[in-house]
């Protein structure tokens, strides 16, 4: 059995619960992985012999950034549609439509291609898990087709059918609702783990998002919800109806909203990259944290309103705009993930955990917010695996 110790490490990241502080910070640490699991963890000069030795060189350490809300199948570019926003044009999620042709017409290679570099990219920025949805299909082949090219880069896929109701049902939404119910449903539950709806107006009312989730709880998916983004709406009390491991955006929330959020196991997910891609209103996660909701932070990557592969970058802006604390922000960019994925092996650094970490090229974690945009990882552990080193 081979084993692998990251020693030297100035600064520990494990996000344990059974620390006194939020990130359960250890000084002058080192940990130890074994087929893809960190087994040890404690102070450096306890370390344990290993068969390799990673010097962090006295570098902050921290798990690898957990995704939970990314768009990555798709075709297409929209970047005249973010320079007409940047001119003053409003964002209204119209341009979904746009992508959904190019998508439809793209072959397997390419979509498969796109996921890839996008996979790639995050990688290279710390992300070790990333949720990957379809939604750009919206035919029940392109829909299933996505989800399959998705699985094959993550285990955590979602069917989003119900994203916009495609041009040729503008006229019949409701039979577009049956038709996700039906056969789209059937065709995607087998390569997805979760099923969401995007509950806005313009695109799902609260009545037809409803059906569509249940019918997907019925066929044991996990329920996640696109939330409150353009305006107040009945998305966020929905999720927590149903049960949702997340409701995402979380925009424009009323008391009843965050009273709701708080007195349930939701969590709320902030996607702060489509705020500064629309030029719209932060969310208020101070408000959140203070309610007691979990908070998560995530890209929404995808080619129209947050064509951000970047966690960092998130992280830096929940930090100055949506006034997290640092050690708030990486909470939830890394613990608040995995929580917003119902997972327990990531998110984390202790023994049993998935051995995803992140060595920065800092000595802190504070340096992700204080540093914004520049480079800051030196090298990814993917399942104990070194994937990069800058």
């Amino acid at each position: 059995m081979s084993s692998l110790l990251v020693d030297n490490i100035g600064e520990l990241v494990t996000n344990s619960a059974d620390s006194g502080d939020l990130l359960g910070l250890r000084r002058h640490a080192a940990l130890l992985v074994e087929e893809g699991r960190v087994v040890w963890v404690g102070p450096a000069r306890y370390a344990p012999a290993a068969d390799r030795r990673i010097d962090a060189e006295g570098a902050a350490v921290l798990p690898g950034f957990v995704d939970s809300h990314a768009h990555l199948v798709f075709a297409g570019d929209r970047a005249a549609e973010f320079a007409a926003r940047m001119a003053g044009e409003p964002y209204t999620g119209g341009g979904i439509r746009t992508t959904v042709g190019a998508t439809r017409a793209a072959s397997d290679g390419e979509l498969r291609a796109t996921v890839g570099r996008l996979r790639g990219e995050a990688l290279r920025q710390g992300t070790t898990t990333m949720e990957i949805k379809s939604g750009y299909g919206l035919t029940v082949a392109d829909e299933a087709r996505s989800l399959r090219i998705a699985a094959e880069f993550s285990g955590d896929t979602t069917f989003l059918g119900a994203h916009v109701v495609p041009a040729e049902y503008a006229d019949r939404p409701d039979d577009y609702v049956g038709l996700v119910c039906g056969p789209m449903l059937a065709a995607a539950a087998p390569h997805a783990r979760w099923i969401d709806v995007f509950c806005e107006r313009g695109a799902f009312d609260a009545d037809h998002a409803r059906a569509i989730l249940a019918c997907g709880q019925a066929l044991g998916l996990g329920v996640r919800v696109h939330a409150n983004q353009l305006g107040p709406g009945p998305g966020v009390r929905l999720g927590v109806e149903l049960g949702a491991a997340s409701v995402d955006h979380c925009t424009h929330l009323d008391d009843a909203d965050v009273d709701a959020l708080a007195g349930s196991e939701t969590v709320a997910t902030l996607l702060p990259g489509a705020e500064f891609s629309t030029r719209s209103p932060y969310p208020d996660a101070r408000r959140l944290l203070d309610a007691g909701v979990t908070v998560a932070l995530a890209t929404d990557c995808n080619p129209g309103s947050s064509y951000t592969s970047s966690m960092p970058f998130c992280v830096a802006l929940a930090v100055r705009e949506m006034r997290m604390t640092p050690a708030e922000a990486v909470w939830a960019a890394t613990a608040g993930g995995a929580r917003a994925l119902r997972r327990d092996d990531v998110g984390v650094l202790r023994p049993g955990a998935r051995a995803d970490l992140v060595i920065l090229d800092a000595p802190s974690h504070l340096h992700l917010a204080y540093r914004p945009g520049v480079p800051l990882i030196r090298q990814v552990l993917h399942n104990g695996v070194p994937q990069c080193r800058m």
